[in-house]
């Protein structure tokens, strides 16, 4: 699980496009929340509902109405809205920052910030990297591949061949994102994403061999940081007492958070290639995305062979 927050330093170095107006000297104070605020009726001296802990956003409709209060009013606003938990505010489309809010921002340590940005694209940028940051996450045991641009994790027990089969999905020019321990995360209510940490970032664990830089290896075209997971593989030791999918007509689903994404267990025995059925697995499941599903073709070509043999049947008995 993951309960961090972002330092406005760590905001500043992530994204560029922001940068001081004052307040340089109170970079540690910390960002919690997702969400940001955009001031409108406390701008109007209403703030029973104020969200103080959010980073407050001013864009063009905002600085407007500020700039027709009177000095005493924009100072009365401004030392309302600077409370101990507001990490900072933030002004849009470079505009001009009242001096008002500098004076008061810097008595209560809080940074002002500035973009060039337009205020909606600033405003989606940030929540994106908020919500990666800040966002819950656990742990999975497996190895997170890119294969063919679709997120695969292979999951199994351990020593089964995750990690050989990753090292061989690299080989055919597909792209690690994580080996033995990936993070996953919810973006947008929906989406699961999958990273390494920073400490097995790039590495890959082979027994016998031990750890593997792949991008210093295979090039930096051999891995990537983090993908959208959409299919999962679990790797299961062959039982011939196990009965199988045999014609893929039967996905299971593994649950991450609160969302179901796609599992097929695919049994392990000894001649069989992992990564190439592995590689399959993925094309066959972006395939029936789009739309083509072999699995029902098979099943219409069965159903149409047997009609055609009952009516030749039933034609012969005539």
């Amino acid at each position: 699980m993951n309960s961090n927050s972002v330092t406005v330093k760590e905001l500043i170095d992530t994204m560029p496009y922001i940068d001081f107006v004052s307040g340089e000297d109170f970079t540690d104070r910390k960002i919690d929340g997702i969400d940001l605020s955009r001031p409108a009726l406390e701008l109007t001296g209403y703030f029973d509902f104020y969200p103080k802990e959010r980073i407050q956003l001013f864009g063009a409709t905002e600085i407007s109405f500020i700039e027709r209060l009177t000095p005493e009013e924009r100072v009365d606003i401004f030392e309302r809205m600077c409370q101990p938990e507001t990490p900072a505010f933030l002004i849009s489309r470079g505009q001009k920052v009242p001096e008002e809010l500098i004076e008061t921002a810097t008595a209560n340590e809080i940074p002002v910030l500035i973009s060039n940005r337009a205020t909606t694209r600033l405003s989606a940028n940030l929540m994106n990297y908020l919500e990666e940051r800040l966002s819950e996450r656990i742990d999975q045991h497996g190895v997170f591949m890119d294969i063919y641009g679709m997120g695969v994790l292979i999951i199994g027990d351990s020593g089964i061949g995750k990690s050989e089969t990753g090292l061989e999905l690299v080989q055919r020019g597909h792209r690690l994102i994580a080996d033995d321990r990936v993070q996953l995360y919810m973006m947008e209510e929906s989406r699961i994403i999958g990273e390494a940490p920073y400490i097995l970032r790039n590495m890959i664990e082979i027994r016998g061999l031990g750890v593997i830089d792949i991008m210093n290896m295979f090039g930096v075209g051999a891995v990537r940081e983090h993908q959208e997971l959409e299919l999962v593989i679990n790797l299961k030791h062959w039982d011939k007492e196990d009965s199988y999918d045999r014609l893929g007509n039967h996905v299971e689903n593994k649950r991450f958070f609160n969302v179901d994404i796609p599992m097929i267990t695919i049994p392990v025995k000894v001649g069989r290639n992992l990564a190439t059925i592995v590689e399959v697995a993925a094309m066959n499941m972006r395939a029936k995305d789009m739309g083509y599903d072999a699995t029902e073709i098979f099943e219409m070509r069965l159903t149409e062979l047997i009609e055609s043999n009952t009516k030749d049947l039933q034609k012969k008995k005539k």
